[in-house]
């Protein structure tokens, strides 16, 4: 019998923070601080979206909220029309959803799937995801496909048990240390971390020592000859 191979959807299976990142880069474009490094104005994003994450979820429009209480932090509360136009703009790409799949996620997946039960498990808004989940062509590989607003050890423990799945025989395989490997671990499964360069600075943690239950494999590819 096969094993259950649970993933993640953002920067696992296809590119999602790059587009953020550009946003990101316009934004302080943008913004152009006579004092601030871009460093320096980052770090304030980044606060402000962790703050904005905790009460209004994932996604783009979530995303673009923290982009204009940033802005208006920064400038002391002066937002503009133009201001909101400009990142409206920035945030344009992100919206049209144009799935660009990873390097050898589509074949490998379809190679697992011959012996392995496939699983999709990925946060954010709902709508959002489904729609990049629908436009991506890959929900036909999964047993089923399950969008949450938070990755942590509870979802897990739960998503096993209404499956059935056995923990010991079940793998979370994703691009975040915070979302997909800790919580994944802790709730007595196992691990795979797929790298990716530009993964969400919110989303990294330091990784657990490599032993049987965690490993680390790169590319996507790799997967078929570990399952």
């Amino acid at each position: 019998m096969g094993e259950s191979l649970v993933f993640d959807a953002d920067d696992t299976l296809w590119e999602n923070n790059v587009l953020f990142e550009r946003a990101v880069e316009a934004f302080i474009d943008h913004l152009a601080h006579p004092e601030l490094t871009r460093e320096q104005v980052r770090e304030q994003l980044d606060e402000i979206e962790k703050a904005n994450c905790r009460i209004h979820g994932y996604g783009v429009d979530s995303f673009e909220r923290s982009l204009l209480d940033c802005l208006r932090h920064l400038r002391d509360g002066d937002v503009s029309e133009a201001d909101r136009i400009e990142l409206r703009r920035a945030c344009t790409p992100i919206r049209e959803q144009r799935i660009e799949l990873i390097d050898g996620v589509e074949e490998t997946l379809r190679e697992l799937s011959r012996r392995h039960d496939l699983y999709l498990l990925t946060k954010g808004d709902a709508d959002e995801q489904a729609g990049k989940i629908k436009a991506s062509g890959l929900s036909e590989l999964f047993a089923d496909v399950t969008v949450v607003p938070e990755k942590k050890t509870a979802t897990y423990e739960r998503f096993v048990a209404e499956r059935g799945l056995e923990g010991s025989r079940t793998w979370m395989i994703g691009n975040s240390p915070r979302s997909d490997i800790w919580p994944a671990l802790h709730a007595g499964l196992n691990a795979v971390l797929v790298p990716h360069p530009l993964t969400w600075s919110l989303e990294l943690r330091e990784l657990p020592d490599p032993g049987s239950g965690f490993r680390t494999v790169e590319p996507f590819s790799r997967l078929s000859e570990h399952f």
